[in-house]
Order: structure tokens, then sequence, then C-alpha cells
């Protein structure tokens, strides 16, 4: 099962009325099961870097499975995923990615926020999260 186009507009339309609401512009990005990128956004005035980042995040969290600073928790100094970040073309371990699951519980793909504070981008990823 794969995310598809009309589901994840609108969840960038949900994270980016989040993101308003934090008063924020964000770059958000939507993978499908494969990690291949479904939808983006950059707000205007988001900050141009970020664009990367917020696939980045995405591609995390789909890779694994898991929130994108879930894996940053693991993968510090001394833990058993030291260094992961540089796998696969390049990880983001900080929050702003996370995995989205259809009714059924299967993971149909992920967000990948980013352009404020990780607070910030993890609550404007869960915006969209949570409208799956």
């Amino acid at each position: 099962m794969n995310i598809t186009l009309k589901q994840a507009e609108a969840l960038i339309e949900k994270a980016k009325s989040k993101a308003v609401e934090l008063d924020t512009k964000m770059n958000i990005s939507i993978v499908d099961a494969g990690a291949n990128q479904v939808a983006f956004v950059r707000m205007d005035g988001a900050w141009l870097g970020s664009a990367d980042i917020a696939l980045k995040k995405a591609k995390t969290a789909r890779f694994f499975d898991m929130p994108s600073g879930e894996i940053g928790k693991i993968s510090q100094p001394g833990e058993s995923l030291f260094n992961i970040e540089h796998s696969n073309g390049g990880l983001i371990t900080f929050p702003g990615g996370l995995p989205l699951k259809n009714k059924d519980g299967e993971i149909i793909g992920a967000v990948g926020v980013s352009g404020s504070t990780v607070e910030n981008d993890h609550a404007v990823a869960s915006a969209a999260a949570q409208a799956m």
C-alpha cells in the first residue's frame, strides 16, 4: 500500500495550517512506502536549506518505520546506531519526520517537516500524521 497523491496533498494542507497557527514557515515533504517523494511544498519565505532536510526526515522515518527523533536518540555516541546518519545517502536524526499509517495500521509513507525549531517541526509533522 502507498499513500496517494490526493492523501498527500490533504496532509500537506493540514501541515500548512499548523505551521500558520505556529506562525512559522515550513518545508513539508510526503514520501510513499518506497520513500519516493509524492508531494512537497515550500511555504513562502521558508528556508531554502530546509527543503532537503524535510525530504531526508521523511525518508529517515520511512526507512526505519519510526520517528526521525527516535533514530536520533539511538544514534548518539555509545549507542547501538552511532553514525547511522551517514548511511542511505544521509539521514536526518532529529524530530520532524514521522511514518504515516493507514486505518489498518500499515505504513504507507512518511512526512518530513523542516523550517523552524525541532519542536515546531515535530508539531507540524504530527498534525499531518494525525490527519491520516
